[in-house]
């Protein structure tokens, strides 16, 4: 059950799971909105996977559990990766099996040839490789994609994964780019959009200082 301190933003955000937000073209909305529509963008007192604390939250499963809003976010993604003609699109799980399959889609649907789209898994050893004996040819041209880019150690864990299949990747796409600033060892970065959200160290939290209790709402 979701914690009572976590609200979802009201605008625009569906009542009931027979109401969803169809019924609009959303070619032009922004990601910000797509995330408002679908009720994922939070409104609380968050713990971020770094420790920080947050009034914000984004939960990009509530805009990927809709096939039209993946297939926006999809259509997106291919727009800014078409250019390098890719034949393979690589994401880390968990929403990244989403955003590789729907873009490698679309790609291949305007490319006029097969863009497979595959995921990076947890090594139990650290990191991300690609398993399940998926052929990666040294001719292969690779893209990335990604969700919500913080920290950007998911990114980099599945350029490493690329890398070690013996391929270097040629550019990355995300839905939002929450980083600070450029990630060390990323191919180039295109991001679907930028939404700012301030976050504190845990023992500088105005919300703690307030004597609100936080909620982790999600996990690496």
């Amino acid at each position: 059950m979701r914690s009572p301190s976590a609200t979802r933003t009201s605008t625009s955000v569906p009542s009931t799971s027979s109401d969803p937000p169809f019924g609009r073209d959303r070619t032009h909305e922004t990601v910000e909105g797509l995330f408002a529509a679908t009720g994922g963008l939070l409104d609380g007192h968050f713990i971020l996977t770094s420790g920080r604390h947050a009034a914000r939250y984004l939960e990009k499963f509530w805009v990927l559990q809709y096939p039209e809003m993946a297939v926006e976010i999809g259509r997106r993604m291919a727009d800014a990766l078409i250019g390098y003609e890719p034949t393979l699109v690589v994401g880390p799980t968990t929403g990244g099996v989403l955003l590789a399959h729907e873009t490698g889609r679309q790609l291949g649907e305007r490319l006029g040839h097969t863009v497979r789209g595959v995921f990076a898994e947890r090594d139990e050893g650290g990191g991300r490789r690609l398993r399940r004996g998926w052929s990666v040819a040294a001719d292969e041209r690779v893209v990335l994609v990604d969700d919500i880019l913080t920290t950007g150690l998911s990114l980099v864990e599945t350029v490493e994964a690329v890398r070690a299949a013996g391929v270097e990747p040629l550019a990355a796409a995300v839905m939002v780019d929450r980083s600070s600033g450029a990630i060390e060892g990323a191919p180039p970065l295109h991001a679907l959009g930028r939404i700012e959200i301030p976050s504190w160290a845990a023992d500088a939290c105005p919300l703690c200082a307030a004597g609100s209790e936080a909620v982790k709402p999600g996990s690496r």
